[in-house]
Order: structure tokens, then sequence, then C-alpha cells
């Protein structure tokens, strides 16, 4: 296989590769059983409080 060959297989497998990794991220981050860990998630900055912080607990 020359040079090619090859530069086409890279770069066909590699966008093949990276759709599937999207694919895959994509559906963990939309399937509903994950829904309540994110919004806990997105909820924590605003419920940690700092040394020093003077907002009240929420």
């Amino acid at each position: 296989m020359d040079y090619e060959g090859w530069s086409s297989f890279a770069q066909t497998g590699g966008t093949t590769y990276f759709v599937a990794i999207f694919l895959v991220v994509l559906v963990y981050a939309l399937w509903p059983r994950n829904g309540a860990r994110f919004r806990r998630a997105a909820e924590l900055p605003m419920k940690e409080k700092e040394h020093g912080d003077d907002r009240p607990l929420a």
C-alpha cells in the first residue's frame, strides 16, 4: 500500500472513528437516566459555600 492509499484509509477511518465517538457521547449526554446527574452537577456551584463567601445557602 502506498502513501495515497494509507492517507485515504486514515482520513476515512479517522472520520468514521470520530463520528462514532461523537455519537456515543451524544447518546450518553441525552440519555434520560443521566438527566438528574447532570442537573445536580449544574447546580453544584450555586450550592457550595467557599471560605469567605457571605452568600446564604439556598
